[in-house]
């Protein structure tokens, strides 16, 4: 059974830094493309970024350019979300996903979601 389980989420202050993983087991994920999405009360569910199986590509949603960086450990089947400089704005459920072939933006191109991680900045 393929299943991918966040850590890292928290409470931290506006300016602070926290680091999400995602761990996966159940298949060879080495081989996936994995991303990162948020979801804030009462809106629909973003895109964060995302990496290549291989890592040699990323993509950033730009609200998080400069800010975020994805990465990933194949040997350990984990992603990594680190997040700098946070905003109260990036107050969320924290989403890791995978899909199989390239990365893209759309949260139901990805076949894969994990259980969420609550991420809390304040102001």
């Amino acid at each position: 059974q393929v299943q991918l389980v966040e850590s890292g989420g928290g409470l931290v202050q506006a300016g602070g830094s926290l680091r999400l993983s995602c761990a996966a087991s159940g298949r060879a994920f080495s081989t996936y493309s994995r991303g990162w999405f948020r979801q804030a009360p009462g809106k629909e569910r973003e895109f964060v970024a995302a990496i290549t199986s291989s890592g040699s590509t990323t993509d950033y949603a730009d609200s998080v350019k400069g800010r975020f960086t994805i990465s990933r450990d194949n040997a350990k089947n984990t992603v990594y979300l680190q997040m700098n400089s946070l905003k109260p704005e990036d107050t969320a459920v924290y989403y890791c996903a995978a899909r199989f072939t390239t990365i893209v933006r759309m949260a139901s191109a990805y076949a894969h979601w994990g259980q969420g991680t609550q991420v809390t900045v304040s102001s």
